[in-house]
């Protein structure tokens, strides 16, 4: 039998080879985790490599992800459908084996990770996630939901503040299936971390109400296994600190931090290889170690019996087995088209002036009967996002059965914490905060985007429009940086029908994140046919049309289309022939075809004004460079909203007189 030091042995290897062959990565962590991957995998991670997909699998994450060598070498080694070529490949373009882990890319890899911080909080969500589906679906008899989520992270991911903010939560909500694993090895790339680090831990995890076990020998197989079945047993998260040797083997680098994020070179990896007693060539694994690391016939076995644990549920309780198959394959109820555009049209006919965040509100009381996987949430603020609806419930440590989170003031973890709901599936997961406050969570929106995964975030107080309190948390320049995103879907709707529909599109898009931008201020509703309800969801139309071929356009969004309403009504009183176009959804109406695009907003129509409480520049790209801007280029004032629309220009004068020199 293979000794567990030539099985952890294999990962050191294929690390150090990858990299090398790059000639880029970070060798160091895999070198130094593996004897605690070799533990954690072979011995506890209940997973299937022939079906990455697998509902009740263990979830692994690696939070610091620049050891991405370690999960792909994991994977290989388990049987995963990711070829030693691959591994061969490494940082190279189109493979599967990208510098760091990135979903979608290659079978088992959980989440995108790199970022530090956010994997670990990812981890918090799928915990979070595993603790609510069982509450609201297992049965005394029948634990259909029962799994894991383990994650490694280093002394970066606990530096950042993402952390602090994601632990604290993890410790109050009580999520005992949570199992991390933290790499002591005291090195990052600035060299030893005792002079920028020096955190007490341990103790720090403890006051979260965290189970800790410290001083594990990370290297000691006996002591990893050990804490394992300590974590698993304690109904708490559990932080395992595992002290180790960055680089374990090498010679020279081991232990100093030039092992952390440059290849060991081939001299020093001979000698490591040799000080490893590993005599075998560039990813080369002897068969009988590749024999003991395969988990294909055990990970099958496995998921085989909670086939049949499945099997017994559905004949006990056949309607709650289908509704967990509709939501665990991300399934929308089969007749939500037609109810949801019932709403929608029962909206357009009956008037309402309301803010666009009370719209939301209402959005979400009609919708949220239909989606028992709503899992909503907001940073502290559910009284000003209005983000409760009368099904909401609070998911608490001893009632995990709720669908409501109270984040408390963790806009950046809460926006993670989204992203590992999504990710581990069964919700449709939404937050909120103030749109300023967005600014605390865009790396992780970005990650959602990036990832393609569904995250729906409530943004309200949208603008200057917020008033009194100030620049501080008046938005100028957040909502063009949304829609710049890559992926990412935002809304800024002007009353509450295209508040339905931008909620509507959000439940559905499951591939990218969604932005809804809502207002403080009350709205006017407008008039629409329904054809026009219809085109709402093209992010763009004509809301209002003059007789002939238009002279001027305007465009708007929010708060600001009725002001472009009221001004065209008079320029068309004047004999002006103008035209309305509210665009709620800039990336939305990009994504139409040509001759729509021409149909709204004609390419012969130079005179165009965009109107809108945000930062001006963003709306060259729709009135050219001959078109006028009524928007923001500083940022706001404490006063009275009304005060503030008329000093930064937002009036109907100022969008007549710029309009008649636009014309003239």
């Amino acid at each position: 039998m293979t000794s567990r030091k030539d099985l952890a042995n294999a990962i050191r290897a294929l690390s150090m080879d990858g990299v090398q062959q790059a000639n880029s990565g970070h060798p160091g962590a895999p070198m130094g985790m593996a004897d605690i991957a070799e533990v954690l995998w072979r011995n506890h991670l209940n997973h299937n490599p022939q079906n990455p997909e697998w509902a009740d699998r263990d979830r692994f994450i690696l939070s610091n992800g620049h050891g991405s060598m370690l999960i792909y070498s994991l994977l290989h080694l388990s049987g995963y459908a990711l070829p030693i070529e691959e591994l061969k490949n490494f940082r190279q373009l189109h493979s599967k084996t990208p510098g760091h882990p990135e979903y979608g890319y290659a079978p088992g890899i959980e989440t995108t990770t790199g970022p530090l911080g956010q994997g670990i909080t990812n981890a918090v969500g799928m915990a979070l996630a595993e603790k609510s589906l069982a509450a609201q679906f297992n049965r005394e008899g029948h634990d259909i939901v029962d799994h894991f989520t383990y994650t490694f992270l280093g002394d970066g991911c606990l530096m950042e503040g993402i952390s602090h903010e994601a632990a604290s939560l993890a410790g109050v909500l009580g999520l005992g299936k949570l199992v991390a694993f933290w790499d002591d090895n005291g090195i990052s790339i600035d060299g030893h971390v005792e002079g920028w680090f020096a955190d007490d831990t341990p103790k720090r995890f403890e006051a979260y109400g965290w189970h800790v076990i410290p001083g594990v020998d990370g290297h000691d197989s006996d002591a990893i296994e050990a804490a394992i079945q300590a974590a698993k047993a304690d109904p708490r998260p559990t932080l395992i600190c595992t002290k180790t040797v960055i680089g374990f083997g090498s010679p020279n680098k081991a232990g100093t931090h030039d092992c952390h994020g440059a290849p060991l070179g081939a001299d020093e990896i001979v000698a490591t290889k040799v000080q490893l007693g590993w005599a075998h060539g560039p990813f080369e694994i002897p068969s009988d170690i590749y024999a003991q690391w395969d988990a294909k016939e055990a990970g099958a076995a496995k998921e085989a019996a909670w086939n049949e644990k499945f099997a017994a549920y559905a004949t006990a309780y056949p309607e709650l087995a289908a509704e967990f198959k509709r939501r665990t394959a991300g399934d929308l109820p089969s007749d939500w088209e037609a109810k949801a555009n019932a709403i929608i049209a029962d909206l357009q006919a009956n008037p309402a002036n309301i803010a666009s965040r009370k719209a939301s509100q209402n959005a979400l009381e009609a919708f949220g009967q239909m989606l028992p996987e709503f899992m909503g949430g907001s940073a502290d603020l559910a009284p000003s996002n209005l983000t409760m609806w009368s099904g909401s419930k609070a998911l608490t440590a001893d009632d995990a059965s709720g669908n409501y989170i109270h984040y408390g003031v963790r806009e950046f973890a809460m926006t993670a914490i989204i992203n590992g709901i999504a990710l581990h599936g069964g919700f449709i997961p939404y937050g909120a905060t103030f749109l300023m406050f967005m600014e605390y969570a865009r790396n992780a929106m970005r990650m959602a985007a990036l990832m393609k995964i569904q995250n729906i975030q409530v943004y309200t107080h949208d603008s200057i429009g917020l008033g009194e309190d100030g620049p501080t948390h008046q938005p100028v320049e957040q909502m063009a940086s949304l829609r710049m995103t890559p992926n990412m879907s935002t809304w800024r709707p002007c009353d509450q029908v295209e508040s339905a529909v931008a909620w509507k599109l959000a439940i559905e898009r499951k591939d990218a994140p969604s932005a809804l931008i809502f207002s403080r201020q009350n709205l006017a509703q407008q008039e629409r046919n329904a054809e026009q309800v219809s085109n709402i969801a093209k992010g763009a139309y004509i809301l209002k049309d003059c007789a002939g071929k238009p002279e001027l356009i305007l465009i708007a969004t929010g708060s600001e289309v009725e002001l472009a309403v009221e001004a065209a009504a008079q320029l068309i009183a004047e004999g002006k022939q103008v035209r309305v176009v509210s665009m709620p959804s800039t990336d939305a109406f990009d994504k139409q075809d040509a001759a729509y695009r021409e149909s709204v907003l004609p390419s012969d129509v130079t005179a165009r004004i965009a109107i809108e409480a945000g930062i001006a520049d963003y709306w060259f790209k729709y009135v050219g460079l001959d078109g006028r801007i009524i928007g923001m280029t500083t940022f706001g004032e404490s006063a009275p909203a009304g005060e503030l629309f008329k000093m930064f220009g937002f009036t109907v004068e100022n969008v007549l007189e710029t309009a008649k020199e636009l014309i003239a």
